[in-house]
C-alpha cells in the first residue's frame, strides 16, 4: 500500500471510538477547596471519536460514519446530535452501562486550559461483537480513537478492525487520545497495538511521552520511523508533519482567542482527515486541521457549529 498522500479516495470516512456526555464547567482562577467556585455549566455531546466525526463532516467530508457505544439513558439524544452534525451514526445501545461522562473543568483565563474527570462508561465496552466487516463497505479511510486501547474489549476491536481494513486496502489512522491513560497503558504496548497504522496524530505531550524525548520535533521524527506519517498537534504552535525519521513540514497555527480548548485536537483530526480523504497532501491537510482547531477553541464544547464550514 502506498503511503498517505494526494489523490481523492472516493469513499467514506469511518470513525470507531467514544461517544460521551460532556459536562463543561467554566470557572476563572483556582478552584476553591472546601467551598463553592462560581462557574458556568453546560451539558453537551462529546467524546473524542464522535467529535472527530462531526468536525470531519463540518469540514466537508460528504460521508462520515461513526461506530460507538452508548447507554440507553441518552442514546436517542446522542444520535440526534450526530445526525444533525451530518454523521451517519451506528450506536450500539448498552443495557448495562450508562453513557460515558466527562466533567471538563475549564479555567477561563487566557489559555482556557482544561482538566478532565472521566467516567468512560459504555464507551469502553465497545467490542468485537459490535464490529462487522460490512462497516467498511464504501469506506476509503478508517480512523480509530486511541480511547479504544484503554480496555481489553476495545483493544480486541482495534485488532479486528485493523485486520479487516488491511484486507481491503483501507488506510488506518489513530489518535493516542490521552497522555494520562497512555502512561497507564505503557508506551511499548501502545506502539505494538498501533503497528500497521498509516497515520498517527499525537498531541505534543503524547508524542514526547511515546518517545521519551523532550523536544516535540525530535519526538515526531522518532515516531515517524515506526509509523509512515506522524502529524503532531502543537496547539498554539501549529503542527509538525514527519516522515521516515524527518520533520518535513512545520504548519503554523491560525490565531485564535481561546474560550475552551476542549476538543481542539479532535477538531484538528477531523478536518485533517476530511482534507486527506478529499485528496489533499499531509501539509495542506494539517493546515486545515490548524484552522479547525482555532475555530474550536473559540467555542464552548468539543463539537463544531451547525452546518458546513465556509470554504
Amino acid at each position: 500500500m502506498s503511503g498517505p498522500g494526494p489523490g481523492s479516495r472516493r469513499g467514506a470516512l469511518l470513525v470507531a471510538g467514544d461517544v460521551v456526555t460532556d459536562v463543561v464547567a467554566r470557572h476563572r482562577g483556582p478552584l476553591a477547596g472546601g467551598t463553592d467556585t462560581a462557574a458556568v455549566i453546560r451539558t453537551l455531546p462529546g467524546g473524542a471519536g464522535a467529535n472527530v466525526a462531526c468536525w470531519a463532516a463540518h469540514r466537508g467530508c460528504a460521508d462520515v460514519r461513526l461506530l460507538g457505544r452508548v447507554g440507553a439513558d441518552s442514546a436517542a439524544w446522542h444520535e440526534r446530535a450526530l445526525t444533525a452534525a451530518g454523521v451517519r451514526a451506528q450506536l450500539v445501545v448498552d443495557q448495562q452501562a450508562r453513557t460515558g461522562t466527562v466533567i471538563c473543568l475549564v479555567d477561563t483565563g487566557d489559555a482556557a486550559e482544561r482538566t478532565f474527570l472521566t467516567d468512560s462508561g459504555a464507551s469502553l465496552r465497545l467490542d468485537t461483537g459490535d464490529w462487522s466487516d460490512a462497516l467498511l463497505d464504501g469506506v476509503a479511510w478508517l480512523h480509530l480513537s486511541g480511547y479504544l486501547l484503554f480496555s481489553a474489549s476495545g483493544r480486541a476491536l482495534v485488532a479486528v478492525a485493523q485486520a479487516a481494513a488491511r484486507a481491503r486496502g483501507v488506510p488506518v489512522s489513530m489518535d493516542p487520545a490521552s497522555a494520562g491513560f497512555l502512561a497507564e497503558l505503557g508506551v511499548d504496548r501502545f506502539l505494538t497495538l498501533a503497528d500497521g497504522v498509516e497515520v498517527l496524530l499525537p498531541s505534543r505531550d503524547e508524542a514526547c511521552l511515546l518517545t521519551g524525548l523532550p523536544d516535540p520535533a525530535d519526538a515526531a521524527a522518532k515516531l515517524s520511523r515506526h509509523i509512515p506519517l506522524v502529524v503532531a498537534k502543537q496547539g498554539a504552535d501549529g503542527a509538525l508533519v514527519a516522515r521516515s525519521g524527518t520533520v518535513v513540514a512545520q504548519v503554523p497555527a491560525v490565531p485564535a482567542t481561546p474560550r475552551d480548548t476542549t476538543g481542539a485536537g479532535d477538531a484538528f483530526t477531523g478536518a485533517f482527515l476530511a482534507a486527506l480523504v478529499a485528496g489533499a497532501g499531509p501539509e495542506a491537510a494539517a493546515a486545515e486541521g490548524c484552522a479547525a482547531g482555532a475555530r474550536a477553541v473559540e467555542r464552548v464544547g468539543g463539537r463544531p457549529p451547525a452546518g458546513r464550514a465556509a470554504r
